[in-house]
């Protein structure tokens, strides 16, 4: 299990150290002068060639590649150009709504997802199994902004039971904070739930059929209850991988939902770092999404060891 640990880990750095040279080089290598483009085109050469200097823009590509790395492993992402205040501050201001929301989007795809793939594949061929999974290719199908702008229109327009957008900070009203993230969270977890029913589904189809289905129910066990005790475990490698790709998906992809419900997380920030040119904020940001996406595969990989104990004794 050590062995297995760490080798995954070297794997998982080298992965951060691989992403964050080609995200500072995609930076670099963009047209335009970011000094120029937040002074604007009135501003003198003075002003453009201070604020470059402030920016660490006048120094070689080298060197700004590895004080911004070394930086970033003693938690100092930078300055944010547009704002003046420390990019890891910013970021973790607004993970305290991204977070909660891709948890609560979480619970819901595995509450509903897992379940409904179960139903299937104990129902298959059945007129329920049908039923179930072209409900799922649906949900898989219809856009996750668009299901959020229905769920605002019944739940918050027509029936008022939640709020239309924006974000009251936990501090202030936690269960009023809550509230606001139930709608963008079902709109989030409608694919995922789809995704993750059908996987689980195939896997608990081609489980069914191995021998060890068979032994226990040669030794009196229901077709229910050889599934439940033997069937769903071995069919969940394929689901931890789906789990931790939509985790990290989530993180990563809410910045439609959010600008869609008002919501001041971490894809609102981006996409206001990126329209207003701060490359700072943008690649810190990014190597935050990086970071939890690789630090959520190598989880799941550490999960995946605990599930199969045969990858613990080979180190694999």
């Amino acid at each position: 299990m050590t062995l297995l640990f760490l080798r995954r880990f070297a794997g998982f750095a080298a992965t951060l150290f691989v992403a964050a040279l080609i995200i500072f080089l995609l930076l670099d290598l963009l047209p335009g002068d970011p000094a120029r483009f937040i002074l604007g085109i009135n501003a003198t050469p003075e002003a453009v060639a201070a604020l470059r200097v402030q920016m660490g823009l006048d120094a070689p590509a080298h060197e700004r590649f590895l004080r911004w790395v070394f930086g970033m492993l003693g938690g100092d992402f930078g300055l944010s150009a547009t704002q003046r205040l420390p990019v890891a501050e910013l970021i973790a201001d607004r993970m305290a709504v991204t977070l909660p929301l891709t948890l609560v989007a979480m619970v819901v795809s595995v509450v509903v997802g897992l379940p409904v793939g179960i139903l299937a594949a104990m129902r298959r061929g059945r007129a329920a199994d049908t039923v179930l999974m072209v409900l799922a290719q649906t949900g898989v199908a219809i856009p996750n902004f668009w299901f959020g702008m229905l769920l605002t229109l019944v739940f918050a327009v027509g029936l008022r039971w939640l709020p239309t957008g924006g974000f009251v900070p936990w501090a202030e009203d936690p269960g009023a904070a809550l509230r606001g993230l139930v709608l963008p969270g079902l709109a989030l977890a409608l694919p995922q739930a789809s995704i993750l029913a059908r996987v689980m589904r195939t896997a608990l189809v081609d489980v069914t059929g191995q021998d060890f289905i068979r032994t226990a129910r040669a030794k009196g066990l229901t077709r229910g209850e050889a599934i439940w005790r033997h069937g769903v475990r071995n069919a969940l490698l394929p689901v931890l991988t789906i789990l931790g790709l939509q985790f990290a998906f989530l993180v990563a992809g809410t910045i439609i939902v959010e600008n869609v419900f008002y919501l001041p997380g971490l894809g609102r920030l981006i996409f206001t770092a990126i329209s207003e040119r701060d490359l700072v904020l943008v690649r810190g940001a990014t190597m935050v999404l990086v970071l939890i996406t690789t630090a959520t595969m190598l989880v799941v990989d550490l999960c995946y060891a605990l599930v199969d104990p045969r990858l613990r004794g080979r180190g694999a």
